[in-house]
């Protein structure tokens, strides 16, 4: 196996790898690894980076760590809202299980096999992304009305949920309510838009507390052996949400957020067709997204984080 000794080394360094455990690999993502453990899955963070949807030759080190421990943050957060994926006594557990394997366990959260529903279930506060673009070309937010003469990034009248299709390649799909009904059904999905809003409302109001702006985010969620609906996967990190700095709002344009835009920002002022290979990030564009993700953390999480 090849770890890398500290969690945040210079810029091109080795990123780790997780070759060689023992353990079945069942699934391996853009970011995530994961494992079958017996019970359970061990689902690993790595510091890769996508823009894209083309995975990066170089990571930002130290990623994985923050996007395990801000979702480790708001599981707890969520749970009297909805039930979680990780197992009971998860800390023990997942020290017992990575002894052997100590530059894993920050990076890793010991999940509950469950059924994952194959939709995801995205909540928008504010009119950005491919929101933006949807309300350009019909005035509406995917299926849904919206007043008129709204300027980018401009806070909605009420949060929307807009579900996706979940792509194994490729980008996600808007779909609407009455397919995503029709795929999961009408009483699983009134659920999970309830409970989504709900999440959402929760994500934003402590968001505001630490001087973020929650603008949009996306849950999971999958079904246990008796149908009963849990979170799964990650919740409200910078990869799976839009967090703007609250003091830099200012509506009618793009906002500078905390998450990997920066990345793409880079990206596309290069003559490069979006596929495959990628080019070379330099060392100051991936110092300043890894700069963006730490500061998303010390802002929502009031613990160091775990070197």
């Amino acid at each position: 196996m090849t770890y890398r000794k500290f969690p945040f080394p210079m810029p091109g360094e080795p990123l780790l790898t997780v070759n060689n455990l023992p353990f079945e690999r069942v699934a391996s993502g853009k970011v995530r690894e994961i494992f079958d453990v017996g019970d359970a899955f061990l689902m690993v963070a790595t510091d890769r980076l996508s823009a894209f949807d083309v995975v990066m030759n170089q990571g930002i080190p130290g990623k994985g760590i923050i996007l395990t421990q801000i979702s480790l943050y708001w599981f707890a957060a969520a749970a009297p809202v909805i039930d979680h994926h990780l197992v009971t006594e998860h800390a023990t557990r997942l020290a017992e299980l990575c002894r052997e394997f100590p530059e894993l366990r920050s990076r890793s959260m010991l999940v509950r096999k469950l059924k994952p529903l194959p939709i995801e279930a995205v909540v928008r506060g504010y009119l950005s992304g491919s929101g933006w673009e949807s309300y350009q070309k019909t005035g509406k937010l995917f299926e849904h009305g919206l007043p008129e003469n709204l300027r980018e990034s401009d806070v909605l009248p009420n949060p929307v949920f807009t579900p996706t299709t979940k792509a194994h390649e490729g980008h996600d799909e808007p779909i609407n309510a009455a397919d995503a009904a029709e795929l999961i059904g009408a009483e699983c999905f009134d659920q999970v838009r309830r409970i989504s809003l709900q999440l959402y409302k929760m994500g934003a109001e402590r968001a505001l507390n630490a001087d973020l702006i929650l603008a949009d985010t996306k849950f999971e969620f999958g079904l246990d052996a008796s149908g009963r609906l849990v979170l799964i996967d990650e919740i409200l990190t910078p990869d799976s949400s839009r967090y703007w700095p609250r003091a830099e709002y200012a509506p009618g344009r793009a906002q500078a957020s905390f998450d990997k835009q920066f990345v793409r920002d880079y990206l596309s002022g290069l003559n490069w067709n979006k596929q495959p290979p990628p080019p070379m990030l330099p060392a100051e564009v991936i110092e300043g997204t890894q700069a963006r993700y730490v500061q998303a953390y010390e802002k929502l999480v009031t613990t160091p984080i775990p070197y």
